[in-house]
């Protein structure tokens, strides 16, 4: 990390914004119209993230900040006390500890649902990819093989989609463009989309037991943290398909694993894992699982959308987000 530590020393005393997140800079959009506005701002050129007293040491002295995959608890809201707002570059919530940062005097600014139709269409594909079993062909074509395919299609399938927020709720309405049957659950309330999208809010019971395609789009915390375990997965149809675009931890991946190589579930697709980059080469390497490092939210659209958001919450405290009104 010396290249980190570099940088850290040369930083411009007189940057009003430091740019933890490691991929904004990579923009070079995104970077001319942040200094457009903050014309010294700070970016983090190290290309990887940012962590603990290099994180602290990075944005030192700057009041407000854009951060990404940055974890920011107390320890870290603790050494930096003229820092006043965080900017999330993204839309996930679990790096930053909103509690903490209320205690240290710290606006949270975040923007809802920004990436939600790149990683909306990243879903779908996933389960086209599973449903014709793309992945076993085109290596079969590879290799030499001419293997004459099946599969199943999307239009006679029933879709649960588990978690009904943005991106669940743009995820239904595709498949049901599809011609899929679409049942949800959620524990908020979403009867005006359920009713005008034609989609049937059912119990996870319910969900798991009938769907043909199980889509997870709830976000990381407490209560989400493992919700689908060995009994869920035991629960879905043998023939039944996985895919979680949303975030690592919320599904058991040792227990997936299992039933992925008993042949107790036809096949799962992730695009995030508990641990990033993961390790389990054994899951990674299943002829009936896809991975993707966590590409969901990183279309074109996507990435200018979220940096733009990020950008503007910089200055609009209408997007200041806290422990109380966080989504759930």
């Amino acid at each position: 990390m010396r290249a980190a530590e570099d940088q850290i020393r040369s930083l411009p005393v007189t940057s009003l914004v430091a740019v933890a997140s490691h991929s904004f800079p990579k923009n070079p959009t995104l970077r001319e119209e942040l200094l457009r506005r903050y014309p010294n701002s700070t970016f983090n050129e190290t290309r990887v993230p940012l962590a603990g007293t290099e994180l602290v040491s990075f944005l030192q002295g700057h009041p407000k900040a854009i951060t990404g995959l940055e974890v920011l608890d107390d320890s870290v809201f603790s050494a930096l006390p003229a820092l006043k707002v965080v900017s999330k570059y993204g839309v996930g919530l679990d790096t930053i500890d909103l509690v903490a940062a209320e205690r240290h005097g710290v606006s949270v600014r975040w923007t809802p649902g920004v990436n939600r139709q790149s990683v909306a269409e990243l879903t779908i594909a996933f389960m086209i990819w599973l449903a014709r079993n793309i992945d076993s062909a085109s290596r079969d074509l590879r290799n030499g093989t001419w293997t004459a395919g099946h599969g199943r299609q999307l239009s006679s399938a029933t879709v649960g989609v588990l978690g009904c927020g943005h991106v669940g709720q743009t995820v239904a309405r595709l498949a049901r463009a599809f011609g899929s049957r679409v049942i949800a659950h959620d524990i908020q309330h979403y009867d005006a989309f359920y009713r005008d999208a034609g989609v049937v809010p059912v119990s996870l019971a319910t969900l798991l037991a009938e769907s043909d395609f199980v889509t997870v789009h709830v976000p990381l915390d407490s209560s989400t943290r493992g919700m689908i375990g060995a009994s869920q997965l035991e629960a879905m149809k043998p023939s039944a398909f996985l895919v979680n675009t949303a975030r690592g931890g919320i599904i058991d991946e040792e227990a997936l694993k299992r039933v992925l190589m008993r042949g107790t579930l036809a096949g799962a697709a992730f695009d995030v894992f508990a641990a990033e980059p993961p390790a389990d080469t054994e899951l990674l390497l299943l002829p009936n699982f896809v991975g993707t490092p966590h590409i969901g939210g990183s279309s074109t659209e996507a990435v200018l959308a979220m940096g733009r958001a990020a950008i503007e919450g910089l200055d609009d405290d209408s997007r200041a987000i806290s422990s109380k009104n966080r989504p759930v």
